[in-house]
């Protein structure tokens, strides 16, 4: 046990975490192989190759899912989702206010109008009876976040916004392999969001998933064809009649050989990042002026990053000094996640989605006031953002465990 205000290293004392923190290569041969196949296939165009057509077959049973659509992104995913959804001008579309701004630009690019939800203060994801209370006649649909890997409340969302008619897409970028109630996110709704850039659980550079869960081919074909210019390529046919306006979206073949790799290692990845987390938790409970990432019972998150609140009224330091003084016992960490909530920028504040322009938000005349979402708000005001990787080790976890008791015990207030 630490005695009570041991010197922190801040301070001159010893540091926690003297050795760097485990690392590991996230591609190898496999992924080689499977690039030197796309290559020898003479085409690198989803349609005629095979390797985009193996990489959604293989995830979609891993998923237990029908269909999935590729995608260039996991933003270019949201708009699919989207645009299958037959969201349109004017329409509203409710979110959360602490997400990427992927989340967002498919909303805007379809000329509909992001409305925020507050969020649960421990879980950090969208709370139902906000969600309820903003729904209007021009609300179509919920962009339910799953936020760093942590699962939504899924069955009161499904529950309202099957009473109100609306489309649910889940965003779960930052959710690979996440479970609620043993059901995984992406499944849930009427369409999950995937991503594959660079910085998620796997990688393909950039890419994006789609699962269209309504399991019916008149839905998959709809949703396929809006990442491709609603051009429809199915077998040996393709029908270039247009109706609708659609973007390229399309996936490349060297992408999906990364991918197919890649999928080979998700459980393991994901089953690392789940124990590292749940460690953290464990061994922060209870402790004075820490609000450990809250997962409820019998869910399973996947953490993309592992996020802590500090209770400054338990503590004699300010945020910004507890985030110093970790850092320099060696454990790495960020204010936040980001730097405020995002109706608070200033596409949002000067209702500027396009430049010259106030449209769509004209439509409505909406304007996004501080204080719309105050939990969101707070959060970001006390989080504490860590690095959770499936190359750390038992010790790294240990370390990091140290490193926050020690700050917080020497700032708890006596």
């Amino acid at each position: 046990m630490l005695m009570n205000q041991e010197k922190l290293a801040i301070h001159g004392g010893s540091k926690v975490k003297t050795t760097p923190f485990g690392t590991g290569q996230r591609f190898g041969e496999e992924e080689v192989a499977e690039l030197v196949e796309a290559l020898n296939q003479n085409t690198l165009f989803y349609h005629f190759g095979g390797k985009v057509k193996q990489f959604l077959s293989d995830f979609n049973a891993m998923y237990g899912v029908r269909y999935s659509v590729a995608a260039s992104s996991g933003t270019a995913a949201i708009h699919v989702a989207l645009g299958a959804a037959g969201i349109t001008v004017g329409d509203e579309v409710i979110t959360s206010p602490i997400t990427d701004q992927g989340t967002l630009i498919g909303i805007l690019y379809q000329n509909a109008i992001p409305v925020f939800a507050d969020l649960d203060p421990h879980t950090y994801n969208m709370d139902p009876q906000s969600i309820e209370a903003r729904i209007t006649e021009r609300t179509k649909a919920i962009v339910v976040v799953h936020l760093a890997g942590n699962p939504a409340d899924m069955d009161p969302i499904m529950e309202i916004a099957r009473k109100h008619k609306l489309k649910v897409i889940e965003d779960c970028a930052q959710s690979y392999l996440t479970r609620y109630k043993g059901r995984l996110v992406g499944t849930i709704g009427d369409y999950g969001c995937f991503s594959t850039n660079d910085f998620k659980h796997i990688s393909t550079g950039d890419g994006g998933l789609v699962t269209v869960n309504s399991g019916e081919e008149a839905d998959y074909h709809v949703t396929h064809a809006f990442a491709d210019k609603n051009y429809q390529r199915f077998g040996s046919s393709v029908q270039r009649d247009l109706h609708y306006l659609a973007p390229n979206y399309r996936m490349t073949e060297l992408q999906g050989a990364v991918g197919i790799a890649q999928l080979k290692k998700l459980e393991t990845i994901c089953e690392r990042r789940r124990r590292h987390g749940d460690r953290v938790t464990e061994g922060i409970k209870n402790l004075p002026g820490i609000q450990p990432h809250h997962v409820e019972s019998g869910n399973a998150c996947t953490y993309w990053f592992y996020m802590l609140r500090v209770e400054l009224g338990e503590l004699t330091c300010s945020r910004t000094e507890f985030c110093k003084a970790l850092e320099a016992e060696g454990i790495p960490n960020m204010e936040g996640y980001i730097p405020d909530v995002v109706y608070m920028q200033p596409l949002f504040q000067n209702r500027t989605a396009y430049r010259n322009s106030h449209y769509p938000f004209e439509l409505t005349g909406v304007t996004y006031e501080r204080g719309l979402c105050p939990e969101a708000e707070s959060i970001l005001q006390t989080a504490i953002r860590l690095p959770i990787n499936e190359f750390y080790t038992e010790q790294d976890i240990t370390e990091m465990i140290a490193g926050i008791r020690k700050v917080a015990d020497f700032y708890r207030k006596r």
